[in-house]
């Protein structure tokens, strides 16, 4: 049936997801039968029916035990598959106190839209990058570099975590863990299979014993052939899945923001930063598969977890409105990039260390003295109050228009 608006696309995705899923666990099942076919096929001189046969009847004993196996692997990356990724990436919990900008993005998004604040935290990099993690609400948390915050204003940042909201609204991020878990314990499978294989030779034991069993002769070869080959097709198909729930859900997220944001301007901005520039250091395949952008690329487009950066934005120009501006270059980031992104933090009582008001930028949140900008990207909240002198009639317009009455 076809999909027709945001909402009816999400939920058509998320079924197509779920069943994609299935299919993912239902490759643990072919790498137990490939496993089983390769064990018979190095233990006797049969023929390859009565290796099918037999390798059938060890899958269906042992599938009980791929399935309790498969259960354990799920429920230890459930609880602690946020601990594994913050010790490879090197992230860190945050509080208002700590990051008032970011968190104040973050919350008023959620405020708008009723939704339950995730964690926040943020690794020390100058990567522009972000990603959310969580199974849960009480697990849900959104990542997002230092170097993102000194490289892009508040409506960017504010873009970015919308995209990554949109992820954690939409079920990607519980799908895309799920997925990734699953896809560990069908390359596990695969390699210890290998292993063992190489590890104690091919032909290993192989005999033919007489006990009075019509097994046939000389069909270990295409036994062995046979089980490769579904080893190497349940691997690939377990890859090729990962990536599809990842580029199918970029599209989405994207516009999500933008109808959370209701600015794709600052969307489009955000995505021609962060282009090129998202590299984790230490950052596993599957973490960089959560992000905003992943620059790593496999064959052409084949193996690519996201969608190009062009493309994303052509949809929302298409979609959305909005303008390109092109392909950026960014000034590098220095110390005193930092300092001045400190400083931007700060309201106009101090910052989040009771710094003294008279720290704080003059003004007030409608601009200095000058009538200039002093929010962090040089676009305030409101427009710029104008200056009032005693003595002199109101011009009789507020902020948003004539007054009432006017």
């Amino acid at each position: 049936m076809a999909a027709y608006g945001l909402y009816s696309h999400i939920q058509s995705n998320k079924r197509r997801s779920v069943a994609l899923l299935i299919s993912l666990f239902l490759l643990v099942y072919l790498l137990v039968y490939a496993g089983a076919l390769a064990a018979e096929a190095l233990s006797y001189d049969a023929s390859v029916n009565w290796y099918l046969q037999r390798a059938w009847r060890d899958f269906l004993q042992a599938a009980p035990w791929a399935t309790i196996g498969t259960i354990v692997w799920v429920v230890i990356a459930y609880y602690f598959h946020q601990s594994m990724i913050d010790a490879v990436t090197g992230g860190r919990d945050v509080t208002r106190a700590e990051e008032p900008r970011l968190y104040n993005l973050l919350e008023n998004l959620c405020i708008s839209r009723g939704i339950t604040m995730p964690k926040l935290k943020i690794i020390e990099d100058d990567a522009l990058n972000a990603f959310a993690t969580g199974m849960n609400e009480k697990q849900y948390s959104i990542t997002v570099t230092s170097g993102l915050l000194h490289q892009l204003d508040d409506a960017e940042v504010e873009a970015v975590l919308g995209h990554e909201l949109t992820h954690i609204r939409n079920g990607d991020v519980r799908m895309l863990v799920v997925a990734v878990i699953i896809a560990g314990v069908v390359s596990f499978f695969a390699e210890l299979i290998f292993r063992m294989w190489f590890y104690n030779g091919f032909g290993w034991g192989r005999r033919s014993r007489d006990d009075g069993e019509d097994r046939g002769k000389g069909g270990a070869g295409i036994a062995i052939v046979i089980a490769i080959a579904l080893i190497v097709l349940a691997y690939a198909l377990s890859i090729m899945i990962r990536f599809a729930l990842s580029r199918s859900r970029e599209f989405l997220a994207d516009a999500g923001s933008v109808e959370l944001t209701k600015n794709p301007d600052a969307m489009i901005m955000a995505l021609r930063k962060i282009e090129g520039r998202g590299e984790l250091p230490g950052a596993t395949s599957a973490v960089m598969e959560m992000c905003v952008d992943n620059p790593r690329t496999g064959f052409g487009e084949l193996f690519d977890t996201h969608p190009p950066i062009d493309k994303r934005i052509e949809a929302l120009i298409k979609f959305a409105g909005g303008r390109d501006p092109g392909p950026l270059a960014l000034p590098a980031p220095t110390e005193s990039d930092t300092d001045t992104a400190d400083a931007q933090t700060a309201g106009p009582w101090g910052d989040a260390g009771d710094q003294p008001a008279s720290s704080a930028p003059a003004g007030g949140p409608w601009g200095n003295q000058a009538g200039q900008d002093v929010t962090p990207g040089g676009k305030p909240f409101l427009p710029a109050k104008p200056p009032i002198e005693l003595g002199q009639p109101s011009s009789g317009s507020g902020p948003w228009g004539p007054r009432r009455g006017d």
